[in-house]
């Protein structure tokens, strides 16, 4: 196995990776403003997929106009979540709001097996299927696109948390929330506000993924996960140790379906997730509940 394979090996991984990065950042969203690790998260990206192949399909917008339609709805179900399985439970504890989560997450899928049916939705390419060469290997223009909107969104969220009001005060919400309350932050609204900002980064990762694995109603479950692990072995509610963590994974799993069997792939996601909670469950960056950003 040459060099070549081994760099196509790892553009796959970086590219694959930074799904997983994408994902991870809802995670952390919710949990920095509300500690409440949201198991329907993974269902916000297949709403992602499933909402623009409907804007595409069946009112025929522009990719485009349809992404930003998906995004949209997708944060409103964010909303809903807040609203309508959250919020009304009063002093809930980590456990019944895991819980809460699952069922969300169940429910969603179900009603968009009804809803869309069992069959997979392809969406094309953003900028077409030809190959760009590289160093003997090739990536693939949608790759590109998957690792520019990640970047982007990075740097969106930190200057939304670090230059904004509105950002400002909710990271005072997610360190001390009673402190926030008295100082006039309306705290219940910012929980809100990270509900639908998961959402809408969720939805984006949906939209990306969606021409590189067709979209189906259950895709949801397995990129939930792998996002989840992403979270966890970067660093729960550490910025860029989601990234790192989705990386890590991406290239991981890649270099092991390569160089051993495509059947370990997910395997080898877990097993990575595992050695780390058994060895540094904080993750790669974590270092504690008061660095949160």
């Amino acid at each position: 196995m040459g060099l070549e394979q081994i760099l196509q090996f790892v553009i796959t991984g970086i590219t694959v990776g930074s799904t997983y990065a994408l994902i991870g950042i809802g995670f952390n969203i919710i949990f920095n403003a509300t500690e409440i690790i949201n198991f329907a998260q993974g269902e916000f990206v297949m709403l992602g997929g499933m909402f623009t192949v409907f804007g595409m399909q069946v009112l025929r917008l522009p990719v485009p106009f349809a992404a930003l339609l998906s995004i949209i709805l997708v944060a409103f179900v964010g909303l809903l979540l807040n609203m309508l399985a959250i919020r009304p439970i009063r002093n809930p504890s980590p456990i019944t709001l895991i819980i809460i989560t699952i069922g969300a997450s169940i429910f969603i899928r179900g009603a968009s097996s009804l809803i869309w049916g069992k069959d997979p939705y392809p969406i094309a390419a953003f900028s077409g299927e030809d190959p760009i060469p590289f160093f003997g290997a090739v990536i693939q223009p949608q790759s590109l696109w998957v690792m520019g909107v990640v970047f982007a969104v990075v740097v969106a969220l930190r200057q939304f948390l670090n230059r904004t009001i509105t950002g400002k005060a909710m990271l005072a919400s997610a360190f001390q929330p009673r402190a926030a309350r008295l100082v006039g932050i309306d705290t219940p609204y910012m929980v809100l506000l990270s509900f639908a900002l998961s959402g809408a980064v969720g939805a984006a990762a949906g939209i990306i993924i969606a021409p590189m694995s067709m979209v189906t109603y259950d895709m949801g479950v397995m990129m939930g996960l792998k996002g989840f692990c992403a979270a966890i072995v970067g660093g729960l509610g550490h910025p860029f140790g989601v990234v790192l963590g989705g990386l890590i994974l991406g290239v991981m799993e890649s270099l092991g379906a390569g160089l051993i069997s495509s059947g370990y792939k997910d395997a080898i996601a877990f097993v990575i997730l595992l050695l780390m909670l058994f060895f540094r469950p904080q993750g790669i960056l974590g270092k504690g509940r008061g660095e949160r950003v």
